[in-house]
Parts: structure tokens; sequence; C-alpha cells
């Protein structure tokens, strides 16, 4: 499994949706990602990555497409 599908298969778990909804998805477009949604997503890719997200990081983790951002930063190093 890439790095995208082990991505979007966190999404679709926590958010339970399908994988064409993740593209474009931001932080409370839907009722699932909320905050509590918020943690649990940043729990499920810190345990798929075996990483640990900066607070900063989570904080500005708003978007589907700001988490790739994120992840491929030189601090964790996730390849998409």
């Amino acid at each position: 499994m890439t790095n995208l599908e082990k991505y979007n298969k966190a999404f679709m778990e926590i958010f339970e949706i399908t994988e064409e909804r993740t593209k474009g998805l931001k932080y409370q477009d839907i009722e699932a990602w909320d905050s509590v949604g918020h943690m649990e997503l940043i729990a499920a890719l810190e345990e798929t990555f075996d990483i640990m997200i900066d607070t900063d990081d989570i904080i500005d983790f708003n978007s589907y497409e700001k988490g790739k951002e994120i992840l491929a930063k030189e601090d964790y190093g996730v390849k998409f």
C-alpha cells in the first residue's frame, strides 16, 4: 500500500467517507471532522506513519491537502 493510499484510508475510516470525498475536504466541512475527529485523525496518521506530529502542525492541519503538505515536510518524511 502506498503512502497516499494509507493517508486516504485514515480519512475514509475516521470520517466514514469515500475516497472521492477526501479531495478538497477541509476542517469542519463535515460533521465528523470536529475537534474530536481531528484528534482521532492525527492519532491514526501518527500510528500509520510511525511519527509524532508537532502541536503547531496539528493546529495547521486544516484540510486534506494541507495534511499532505505537512506530512511531506522533512520532519516527518512521508513521501506521496
